[in-house]
C-alpha cells in the first residue's frame, strides 16, 4: 500500500526549452553530415588531376598486370583520400556547429531571453575560438581570432535576425520568451482534444 503511494508521489521534472532555440544534438549531427559531405567532394573533385596522371601512365604501360596494378593503386589512393577528407570536413564542421549551438543555448537559457544578441555572441565567440586554434604563429592567431570574431557576429546578425522572424511566423507572430509559456506540438494538441472533448461531453 505504501508502494503504491510513494509512487504516486513522485513528480517528474521536465526542463522545457525556450520556444526558438536549436536541438543541440540535431543541429550538431547536421553539421557533422554537411561537414562530410563538403569534405569528401571537395577531395573527389581534387583527385580528378590526379585521376588523368593515371590515365596517362595507362596509356604509355603495354603490360596488363601493370595497369591493372596502376588502377588498384589509384582508386585504393583515391578512397583513402575521400574518406580522410570526409572525416576531417565532418570533424571540422560538427564541432563548429556543436560550439555555437552549445554556447547560443546557454547563453538563451542563462538570460532567460531569446534574441539576435545571442546568436551575436555565440557567432562571434566561436568563429574567435577556432580563429585561435589554427595554425601559426601567435600574433597570426590573435589576428584571426579578431578577424573571427569581426565576421562571426557580422554574419551572425542578419542570421539571427532571419531566425527569430521564422520562429514568430512559425508560432503566429508571437516568440514566447519564458519557459512557461513554451509549449511543443504533442502538448498543444493533447488540450486541443481534451477541450473538443469537454465540448461533446
Amino acid at each position: 500500500m505504501e508502494a503504491t503511494e510513494n509512487q504516486e508521489e513522485i513528480v517528474t521534472y521536465r526542463n522545457e526549452k525556450l520556444a526558438g532555440t536549436v536541438n543541440w544534438g540535431t543541429a550538431t549531427v547536421v553539421g557533422v553530415f554537411a561537414g562530410m559531405l563538403y569534405g569528401g567532394s571537395k577531395e573527389a573533385s581534387a583527385s580528378v588531376s590526379k585521376d588523368a596522371e593515371v590515365m596517362l601512365k595507362l596509356g604509355s604501360t603495354p603490360d596488363k598486370r601493370e595497369q591493372y596494378r596502376l588502377m588498384r593503386d589509384a582508386m585504393e589512393k583515391r578512397f583513402v583520400r575521400v574518406t580522410r577528407g570526409s572525416i576531417i570536413g565532418g570533424v571540422r564542421l560538427g564541432m563548429f556547429t556543436a560550439a555555437f549551438y552549445g554556447l547560443q543555448n546557454l547563453l538563451a537559457e542563462k538570460r532567460g531571453v531569446i534574441d539576435v544578441y545571442n546568436v551575436v555572441a555565440a557567432g562571434s565567440a566561436t568563429a574567435s575560438t577556432f580563429g585561435l586554434i589554427l595554425p601559426g604563429s601567435f600574433r597570426w592567431r590573435l589576428r584571426n581570432a579578431m578577424l573571427g570574431s569581426v565576421l562571426g557576429a557580422t554574419i551572425c546578425f542578419p542570421l539571427g535576425w532571419l531566425h527569430l522572424k521564422l520562429v514568430e511566423k512559425a508560432n503566429g507572430g508571437k516568440l514566447s520568451t519564458t519557459s512557461e509559456e513554451a509549449k511543443s506540438g504533442i502538448a498543444a494538441a493533447v488540450e486541443k482534444l481534451e477541450g473538443n472533448l469537454k465540448k461533446r461531453a
